[in-house]
């Protein structure tokens, strides 16, 4: 596994472990990435305006096919434009039965140096 380049950090949120900042590694790294790409509205970091997803501009939408559309696209689109180090193999979305605003994002992607598949379920609330 190529360590330099899946990366080691902070993890996001920041945790201690026996008093030191815990790091996260390798797939986890990537994994917080993405999830870190996703919560992160376009314009909201002063030095990066245009890092993040403008799935946070869809968030007063109704619960449509349209929107649901716009939602994959944004995220396909600021997966494929920050996150070098994976392959976004399918991304779905599905309105979840319990709560009717809220969008279940399912996101499969492939780890380009380690050739491992993984899926994340991102929550996504409309409206």
């Amino acid at each position: 596994m190529d360590g330099n380049f899946l990366g080691v950090g902070w993890t996001s949120p920041v945790k201690l472990d026996k008093g030191q900042i815990k790091p996260a590694k390798y797939e986890e790294a990537v994994r917080q990435s993405i999830h870190m790409i996703l919560s992160t509205a376009r314009g909201e970091r002063l030095m990066r305006p245009d890092f993040g997803c403008s799935l946070h501009d869809l968030v007063f939408s109704t619960n449509s096919a349209t929107a649901i559309g716009q939602v994959i696209s944004a995220v396909q689109e600021s997966l494929i434009q920050w996150e070098p180090r994976i392959d976004v193999l399918d991304v779905t979305a599905v309105p979840d039965a319990d709560k009717p605003n809220q969008l279940l994002i399912d996101i499969r992607y492939l780890v380009r140096t380690t050739n491992n598949r993984f899926n994340l379920v991102y929550p996504f609330y409309l409206n």
